[in-house]
C-alpha cells in the first residue's frame, strides 16, 4: 500500500471523527498521564543509569448509530543520564512492525527520545448484536494464561512489565460473530512489515463454554506459517486452571509451545491474597545459554513473539491488599534451563479513584561470567538491579 493511500485512510477517519456533534460528547474524551523515574545499578556490561519515562495519552470512542470510532493518541518522553537501555521492558512501547505508519520521532538525542503515535485508530460497524467488523489499529488479545501466553499471536505483554494498562495495537481487519450468548467466532487478518519483509497473518478463532470451562481454538496462517492453538480456562476445586498450546510449522519443522497456569484468591487477615503460578514449555526458545545469540537473531524474536528466552520458564506472582489503599506484590520469573531468575517486589498506593502511585525493584540473579562460547551466560544474570517509581493519573 502506498504512503499516499495510507494518508488518505488516516485523513478520512479523522474527518469522520470530526463530524460527531459536540452536544453528544459530554464524556467522549478520556486521558492518561504517567511518569516513572528509574535508576539502574551498574553491571559488567553497563554503567549505572538514571532515567525517566513519561506517557501522555488521549482516547476517544464516539459512536454514530451502527458505526463506532476509536482513536488513542499518545506522546512518550524518555530522558536518560546515559544512552543505555533501562532493561526489563519498563516504559517500552510495544510494536510489531505495523502496516500503517502512525508513529514518528519528534526529537532524539543522546539523552532524550520524544515520540508520538496513534496506538488505536479504527472504525467499527455493528449492523446487529451478532456481528461486529473493525478495521484499523486495534487491541486483539487471545491469551488464556495470565503471564506466559505463547498462544496469543498479537503483541503479548512482557511477563516482567509492571505497566499493563494498555495493550499495544495491531493493524488488522477483524470480524466477530456471536452465534450464541456464550460463543463467538473471531476472524483476524493482519498484514505486517518487519525486517523479514511483508508478511500476512490470517487466523480464525472459536470460543465457547462447556459447564464451568471456557474453551477456545484458532488456526490459519501466522506470518506465513501454518499454525493452530487450543486453550481452556476453568476451575478444579478452589483453583482456577488455565492452559494453552500452539503447534506451528516453521521452516519445515513442527514446533510446539504451551503453558499451564494456576491461580487463586485466598483470604489472609480478612484481605485478598492473589497467587498465580505458571509454567511454559516453548519449542521456539533456547535450551541453554549457547543458543541465546541465535534466538536473539531469529525472525520470531525480532517480531516480538517471544516473551522469554528459555525453553522452560516458570512464573510465581503474588499480590496482597493489606489495606484498602495499599497493596504489596512480588514477581519471580525463573529460567529453569540456566537457573537464572528475576525477582521483583513492588508496592502500590491508591491516592484516589483516578490516581495511583507504585514502585518496585527488579533484581536479576544468575551466571554473569561472559565467555566466547556464551556471550550471554544466562537470561537474567547480567540484568543487574533497577528501581522504579510511578505516578499514574486517569482523567
Amino acid at each position: 500500500m502506498t504512503r499516499a493511500l495510507r494518508l488518505v485512510v488516516v485523513g478520512a477517519c479523522l474527518m469522520a471523527l470530526g463530524s460527531v456533534p459536540v452536544h453528544a460528547q459530554s464524556s467522549w474524551l478520556s486521558g492518561y498521564l504517567q511518569t516513572a523515574p528509574l535508576f539502574s545499578a551498574a553491571t559488567d556490561l553497563t554503567d549505572s543509569n538514571a532515567s525517566s519515562f513519561s506517557r501522555f495519552r488521549l482516547t476517544t470512542r464516539p459512536v454514530l448509530g451502527s458505526l463506532a470510532f476509536e482513536v488513542a493518541y499518545e506522546h512518550t518522553l524518555t530522558l536518560q543520564q546515559r544512552g543505555a537501555n533501562t532493561g526489563f521492558g519498563i516504559g517500552a512501547v510495544p510494536s510489531g512492525g505495523e502496516w500503517f505508519s502512525l508513529e514518528s520521532t519528534v526529537e532524539e538525542r543522546a539523552h532524550v527520545r520524544w515520540r508520538h503515535r496513534f496506538d488505536r485508530f479504527n472504525v467499527g460497524w455493528s449492523p446487529s448484536r451478532s456481528m461486529d467488523l473493525t478495521v484499523g489499529r486495534q487491541a486483539v488479545s487471545w491469551g488464556t494464561t495470565l503471564f506466559l501466553t505463547p498462544a496469543d499471536p498479537f503483541l503479548p505483554f512482557s511477563p516482567s512489565d509492571p505497566f499493563r494498562q494498555f495493550r499495544g495495537g495491531v493493524d488488522a481487519g477483524r470480524l466477530r460473530l456471536y452465534p450464541g450468548p456464550l460463543s463467538s467466532l473471531d476472524l483476524v487478518v493482519r498484514p505486517t512489515a518487519t525486517a523479514m519483509g511483508e508478511e500476512l497473518t490470517a487466523l480464525l478463532r472459536g470460543l465457547t463454554t462447556w459447564k464451568n470451562w471456557e474453551l477456545s481454538g484458532w488456526g490459519g496462517t501466522l506470518y506465513g506459517d501454518r499454525a493452530g492453538a487450543l486453550g481452556a480456562a476453568g476451575a478444579v476445586g478452589v483453583w482456577a486452571v488455565r492452559v494453552e498450546a500452539v503447534i506451528r510449522e516453521i521452516r519445515g519443522r513442527v514446533i510446539g509451545r504451551g503453558s499451564l497456569g494456576l491461580d487463586r484468591i485466598l483470604q489472609v487477615g480478612g484481605r485478598d491474597l492473589f497467587v498465580v503460578l505458571e509454567y511454559q514449555r516453548d519449542g521456539l526458545a533456547a535450551a541453554g545459554p549457547s543458543a541465546y545469540l541465535d534466538i536473539l537473531q531469529s525472525p520470531e524474536f525480532q517480531r516480538g513473539e517471544l516473551q522469554v528466552l528459555g525453553r522452560d520458564e516458570a512464573v510465581l506472582q503474588a499480590s496482597y491488599q493489606f489495606h484498602p489503599l495499599w497493596s504489596v506484590g512480588g514477581l519471580w520469573l525463573w529460567n529453569l534451563n540456566d537457573r537464572s531468575a528475576l525477582l521483583a517486589p513492588s508496592l502500590a498506593y491508591s491516592a484516589g479513584n483516578e490516581v495511583s502511585i507504585s514502585g518496585g525493584i527488579y533484581i536479576g540473579l544468575g551466571d554473569s561470567a561472559i565467555t566466547l562460547e556464551r556471550p550471554l551466560p544466562s537470561e537474567f544474570g547480567l540484568a543487574g538491579t533497577t528501581g522504579f517509581a510511578s505516578l499514574s493519573w486517569f482523567f
